[in-house]
């Protein structure tokens, strides 16, 4: 006599997909950190997709279940590991406005000097930076993705910002409305710098940044 094979209750679910689903996010972050770990060291010319999958210890094919190709792999490093800083970023100039007494924009841009120091310069993301800027001029595409990604929504975020404080008297003058890229120099500088002759001269990234903003607010306030 045969006999029938047992019938899932009604309203279970197979836990086989979500278990699949979390191999392949779990082989997806690991070929990114791969990926990290290549490009920092060789640029993104000289890496090879081959390189990455044998560091992540995957099939070269696999890496090709995720991302299309080499430069789509990177940006989706880039916006992996930056992406969620410049939300951090955004919250902050947003979030000072909704504080029971307003934010001063002096004091929201020493808040994003120190997420900067803290997120980027205290992380390996600041090897992302250095790959952008020193691969950004020969491979335009990047360069553009990253100011889509990063920069523009950067600069919106404190523009928007300055406009504000403007419009309430809080600020003199648009200096900072026509050229936030003032608070984002010592940033990039400070990218540079260290990546090339912080042995000789160590920096300290946070007092760079907030001497910049001290500079640029004390000006304002002048009578």
């Amino acid at each position: 006599m045969r006999t029938s094979a047992k019938r899932k209750p009604r309203g279970t679910t197979d836990g086989g997909q979500g278990k699949r689903a979390g191999q392949g996010a779990d082989r997806r972050a690991q070929i990114l950190v791969a990926a990290l770990d290549e490009f920092s060291l060789h640029g993104f010319e000289a890496t090879r997709l081959d390189d990455v999958a044998k560091r992540a210890h995957v099939a070269k094919g696999t890496i090709y279940l995720y991302f299309k190709d080499k430069e789509s792999l990177f940006q989706e490093l880039l916006r992996a590991q930056i992406g969620p800083v410049i939300g951090m970023l955004e919250a902050v100039l947003a979030g000072g406005t909704k504080e029971k007494k307003p934010v001063p924009l002096r004091e929201l841009a020493h808040r994003v000097a120190d997420l900067f120091v803290e997120q980027v310069i205290g992380t390996r993301r600041k090897d992302i930076v250095r790959l952008i800027l020193t691969e950004g001029p020969r491979f335009p595409k990047l360069a553009e993705f990253y100011y889509r990604e990063v920069i523009s929504r950067g600069l919106s975020a404190f523009r928007a910002r300055a406009k504000r404080a403007v419009n309430e008297g809080e600020l003199k003058s648009d200096t900072l409305v026509r050229f936030p890229h003032l608070i984002v120099a010592p940033a990039l500088v400070s990218i540079i710098w260290k990546s090339m002759f912080d042995k000789f001269e160590p920096l300290d990234v946070k007092a760079l940044m907030k001497a910049q903003i001290d500079i640029l607010f004390d000006k304002e306030e002048r009578p």
